[in-house]
């Protein structure tokens, strides 16, 4: 009895001296200062070093992500509790601003009739007999009344049918920006949606990715309160046409980014390096590299590590696959995020 009982000690001493052996070194994790590469080839390196200057590029060059990070963010169905008229097309009927051009119809009146009546920068036209109208801030419909009322006031024409139309577009514009074939900044026409906007810039480029969207706004512009909210939609819903709240009207000055998908990188020792989409699922790092094919025949296996930009410091998180998939260490398994760079490293045996 003793010496089973003895022997059951020792096995259980022996397990946990093993167990934390083994877990304590499995992931860890230094600066980048304190680490260095070595196993790596210099076309590796090279990789490694455009990687990291393609995504410092993108950083700067969108200049959203921080403006995104610390604005208001809100789907749909929030905003809306804020602001119902918003998605409401007659409650957001266009309203004409400097450079627009106008085509005046007078019924019965061929001769006061304009086509191509452009409003002067400071928001006037010029209509026959009546002279200069402020016009700008106005609805089609609310200039059709203020022209037949002018034309009454100076009985010129009594009860005068007025049509008026926008043939050009030039005081507002949008924006759209990231995964589209066509970026850049369009004249914004009346009652234009999300769809339409993305019609116009030539669709999205799936390539990139594009599962994701957002308006980001400016609200009260011009004024003393001006902010800007982030607006969140569905584009994959809004695409396969179920979900048509996401077919949002636009505003002036409203930016519609589609963000580029983020993806992370594998290089070095495995089948396949290069760069794969992030899926928006937890990928742990063994299941990144079966991603990859799997480690080549010459991988240091147990010195694959990780570069992440975390907190504004780039760290290098050190793992031993091999302890994780044949210790069974799968609580050990390391989640990869965007942007990360796996590194696997060539034996030097």
């Amino acid at each position: 009895m003793k010496l089973a009982l003895s022997q059951f000690i020792l096995i259980v001493l022996l397990f946990f001296i093993s167990a934390c052996g083994t877990g304590e070194n499995i992931v860890h994790t230094i600066t980048v200062s304190e680490g260095k590469l070595e196993g790596l080839k210099e076309s590796e390196l090279a990789r490694l070093a455009e990687i990291k200057e393609a995504k410092k590029r993108d950083e700067r060059d969108s200049g959203l992500k921080t403006v995104i990070q610390h604005t208001p963010n809100y789907t749909i169905v929030e905003y809306l509790a804020l602001h119902p008229d918003a998605n409401n097309p007659t409650a957001q009927d266009y309203r004409v601003g400097g450079y627009d051009v106008l085509d005046i119809i007078v019924y019965e009146e061929p001769d006061l009739s304009r086509e191509k009546v452009r409003i002067s920068a400071d928001g006037y036209l010029s209509f026959p007999l009546i002279k200069r109208l402020k016009v700008d801030g106005l609805a089609t419909s609310e200039i059709e009344s203020l022209i037949s009322f002018k034309l009454a006031d100076g009985r010129f024409v009594l009860d005068a049918h007025v049509s008026v139309t926008v043939s050009d577009y030039n005081s507002k514009q949008f924006m759209v920006l990231g995964s589209i074939k066509e970026p850049g900044a369009y004249p914004l026409q009346a009652r234009e949606r999300v769809l339409d906007a993305i019609s116009r810039a030539g669709g999205i480029d799936f390539e990139q990715g594009g599962k994701q969207g957002m308006i980001i706004r400016t609200e009260y512009p011009n004024t003393d309160h001006e902010k800007k909210v982030v607006i969140r939609i569905n584009i994959p819903g809004l695409l396969k046409g179920g979900n048509q709240l996401s077919n949002f009207l636009l505003s002036d000055k409203d930016l519609l980014y589609i963000p580029k998908a983020e993806n992370f990188y594998i290089i070095g020792q495995v089948q396949k390096p290069g760069s794969y989409l992030y899926q928006e699922k937890d990928i742990t790092i063994v299941e990144a590299i079966s991603m990859a094919g799997g480690f080549t025949r010459i991988a240091a296996r147990n010195r694959t590590r990780i570069i992440r930009m975390e907190d504004d410091m780039e760290k290098i998180i050190h793992v031993k696959v091999d302890a994780i998939t044949k210790a069974g260490k799968k609580g050990q398994d390391v989640s990869i995020l965007p942007g990360d760079v796996i590194v696997v490293p060539e034996s030097l045996f």
